[in-house]
């Protein structure tokens, strides 16, 4: 059965499936245009970027594609509000957004026409990301790759919060690694899409360095841990050089701090710059933040592949979705 299509406030992707925003330059309009074009929703890595960069990678995203851009910006940056305003200026056609929680976001996304989607991992937050007026919901496992909002996997913590969510699309997020389980989280859960982020690391128009991509198709299930992190949550990442010397007690801390990102940062580790390091080819120096399944991966394809295998996998199982319907609020 064909899957059905995801609509987010005023925009409808016709693939449900949106691109996880992987920052620190991860996640650019070499990779959300593509997915856009594809028919999902490309997301590009608000967090940490200069405005004056984020401006520019958004009107080049939008120039690819005709199709859904968003952006995910973490509430724990210290510029956040820039950062969403910057969006804002360039034209971007919805907001994502986690790392904490902004009651002002959805006041801004209403004033300016922009949908606001919240990543959450309890029920509690959930409800009043609705109530707030967010247009859709991203639930968020534990298998997720990045910060962790809790220890608890998706097929346990998407349940609840489905029985809670009627007014809005929920999507389902960490660890999904193919188009079977798409379609079981949208079958048997009630999800209205799904959010990958991993597997379009190993795509060909993902522009971080071949290194970065090999560190990801070398990993193993024992490789990818989880770490502490200078935002104040837990992250999941592949266990580099760096990684080991966090868990040792015996890598270097943060003399001054040079990028002043975050609202709140322990300083235990400059977290900007282990990102950019892993994303230029620097590993062993570097942080690689990596879902729980990342080992499952085995080949870099083109990002419309990586749709082909996903829409067909999907379709061929899929029978009737048992969530949000727009026809329905």
């Amino acid at each position: 059965m064909k899957l059905p299509k995801l609509t987010i406030g005023g925009f409808t992707a016709p693939i449900p499936l949106i691109q996880g925003g992987m920052s620190i330059r991860v996640s650019t309009a070499a990779l959300s245009a593509p997915v856009a074009e594809c028919g999902g929703i490309g997301v590009i890595g608000g967090s940490a970027l200069p405005t004056e960069d984020l401006h520019k990678d958004i009107l080049k995203a939008k120039s690819m594609t005709d199709g859904v851009v968003a952006v995910n910006i973490m509430y724990a940056m210290k510029d956040f509000y820039n950062l969403v305003m910057t969006s804002i200026d360039a034209g971007i056609d919805m907001i994502i957004t986690g790392a904490g929680f902004s009651r002002d976001i959805f006041k801004i996304g209403r004033e300016h026409n922009v949908p606001i989607v919240m990543i959450v991992s309890s029920p509690g937050i959930a409800k009043l990301a609705e109530k707030l007026g967010a247009a859709a919901i991203i639930v968020e496992s534990c298998e997720a790759g990045g910060h962790l909002g809790t220890d608890r996997p998706l097929r346990e913590i998407f349940p609840p919060i489905r029985e809670v969510i009627t007014k809005v699309p929920l999507i389902a997020a960490g660890g999904i690694t193919n188009g079977y389980e798409m379609a079981e989280m949208m079958d048997k859960y009630g999800a209205d899409g799904i959010q990958i982020a991993s597997r379009f690391v190993l795509s060909e128009e993902c522009d971080v360095d071949e290194k970065f991509k090999q560190a990801f198709l070398d990993a193993k299930k024992e490789d990818i841990v989880l770490t502490s992190s200078p935002v104040g949550m837990p992250g999941r990442a592949i266990n580099t050089r760096f990684i080991r010397s966090l868990a040792e007690g015996t890598a270097d801390k943060v003399k001054k701090c040079v990028y002043k990102c975050l609202k709140k940062c322990d300083h235990h580790y400059c977290i900007s710059e282990r990102l950019m390091s892993a994303r230029d080819g620097k590993i062993d120096e570097g942080l690689i933040f990596s879902g729980a399944n990342t080992y499952k991966m085995n080949e870099i394809l083109p990002v419309a592949e990586i749709f082909k295998q996903f829409v067909t996998q999907a379709e061929s199982v899929y029978k009737e979705g048992k969530g949000f319907s727009p026809a329905a609020s």
